[in-house]
């Protein structure tokens, strides 16, 4: 470990300092601990954690521990250091995952409401990311801003993923940029330099959580021509339905029916799934599924060309829905 990167990414907690053996004087705290008997360590805390080491005998610093050495005393010293460092940084202070506070703000949120943390994923990169189900809906990543802006500076930005039309709208605004290194159609940077506030940062992140979410809503498409289904659902409370495999207790099923209609008439829950049941047109045994019937929609309102606008492109079995579907069905 570099020594002068002991404490990047920690937060000193000044209450443990005296008691560590810090002195206080004007608002400085410093520590001084004599090392191999012939050096001396000096660590100063201010607004930042500055380091000395003395050699004692010549009383001047001794600069080698700061360069990469192969020598056996050199690197003896420098163990020893780091030692104290070390330790000092598991006594008084506090862990953060990020150099700046929004950044670590933004993952105690992410902590408190998902239970993710930050994943650093590259040894020779400090960007981490946030996943769930194996998917990816944030990245922090420490860059310069002149890769995103005309700014010279060191920043971390926190990429997450949108629907293109909003990313569009987002970066008319200030505090939004074009996606580092990630796909500009589906993702977009936000500097985590407080422009925006922790707020409005995190209602995006819900957004972008969402794509990773495993949907327990259903759309299962019916054959009109088969039978009555708009009767046979405008007639029951509860309704028996082929087994769709994946389909579980609790989940959700919206109901599509084909042509003549070529819409989503229904919303139901599945009360039972994979019941045995002789199916008496194909004269085969099968599983089958109990529907409870919550809802029934207009026959104009979710057509295919609506659904199509929608994100759902075909209907040819049982599929997700997809996000944007469930935010006009969730508003209903």
């Amino acid at each position: 470990m570099n020594i002068k990167e002991v404490f990047k990414k920690s937060k000193v907690n000044t209450k443990t300092l005296s008691k560590y053996g810090f002195i206080k004087n004007n608002n400085i705290y410093t520590y001084t601990k004599d090392i191999l008997d012939d050096f001396k360590l000096i660590v100063e805390i201010n607004e930042e954690v500055s380091i000395k080491v003395i050699d004692k005998d010549l009383d001047e610093e001794y600069t080698a521990i700061y360069v990469e050495s192969e020598g056996t005393f050199v690197n003896t010293v420098k163990e020893e250091v780091l030692k104290v460092l070390l330790d000092i940084k598991d006594k008084c202070f506090i862990e953060s995952y990020f150099i700046y506070p929004q950044s670590n703000r933004i993952t105690n949120l992410i902590k408190k409401e998902y239970g993710n943390i930050p994943e650093f994923l590259w040894e020779d990169y400090e960007g981490a990311v946030f996943r769930n189900n194996d998917k990816w809906y944030g990245i922090i990543m420490h860059i310069n801003k002149n890769k995103i802006s005309n700014e010279d500076k060191d920043i971390e930005v926190l990429n997450i993923k949108l629907n293109e039309k909003e990313i569009e709208d987002l970066l008319t605004k200030k505090g939004y940029y074009k996606a580092y290194h990630m796909n500009k159609k589906s993702w977009i940077s936000i500097p985590l330099d407080d422009t925006l506030n922790d707020k409005e940062i995190f209602e995006l992140i819900k957004k972008s959580h969402k794509f990773t979410e495993i949907s327990k809503e259903w759309i299962v498409p019916a054959n009109a021509n088969y039978f009555d289904v708009i009767d046979y659902f405008d007639s029951n409370k509860e309704v028996l339905w082929k087994q769709s495999s994946s389909i579980q207790v609790g989940d959700i099923v919206y109901i599509y029916v084909g042509s003549p209609y070529s819409a989503l008439l229904y919303k139901t829950k599945a009360t039972k799934v994979n019941e045995d049941y002789f199916y008496e047109r194909t004269k085969k045994n099968g599983k089958a599924m109990y529907l409870e019937v919550l809802k029934s929609y207009p026959k104009d309102k979710y057509t295919f060309k609506r659904l199509n606008e929608l994100g759902v492109k075909a209907i040819r079995g049982p599929r997700h829905i997809t996000k944007d579907l469930k935010d006009a069905l969730d508003k209903e």
